[in-house]
């Protein structure tokens, strides 16, 4: 029996859920943000860049008994997330550069520690072995991948 193993890092899209939904929800209504001093690095993949690594996967016999990382190919600190969310959104991003040191801070003494090592922690992932192996490249950006978030296609 042959297996393929894809280990991917946060999954967005159209309908996503959690703090990645949060996120979006904060910028759409133009709220001021701390976070616009963030140099952090953090792999996202999209969905539709995830369902294409799968079905190569699939069809690709050099995937048996892998394992493979899957990302967007383009690291982006938060600042940069938000950003590119704002940028979609056609919202103003406004975002106050706060030291994430102080950030953290801040959050351990309210008990927010975990949200906030999520926001302002790295987690890179690195896809060379699927484009190595696979000939893999994600076929959709991070901006038109963002923009999917917001409006199906």
């Amino acid at each position: 029996m042959e297996i393929v193993i894809i280990r991917p890092p946060l999954v967005y899209g159209l309908g996503v859920k959690g703090n990645f939904a949060s996120m979006i929800k904060l910028v759409k209504r133009g709220l001021p943000l701390p976070l616009g001093a963030i140099h952090n690095q953090r792999s996202l993949v999209a969905l539709d860049n995830l369902v294409d690594l799968i079905i190569t996967c699939i069809d690709h016999p050099a995937a048996a008994n892998q394992v493979f990382l899957a990302g967007d190919g383009q690291d982006l600190s938060t600042t940069e997330l938000l950003r590119g969310v704002a940028k979609v959104a056609v919202k103003p991003a406004r975002l106050i550069p706060i030291h994430s040191s102080i950030l953290m801070l801040a959050a351990t003494l309210l008990g927010k520690k975990a949200l906030a090592q999520r926001l302002l922690g790295s987690l890179q992932v690195d896809i060379l072995k699927a484009r190595e192996v696979l000939g893999w490249e994600p076929p959709i950006s991070v901006e038109e991948s963002l923009r999917r978030c917001f409006v199906k296609d």
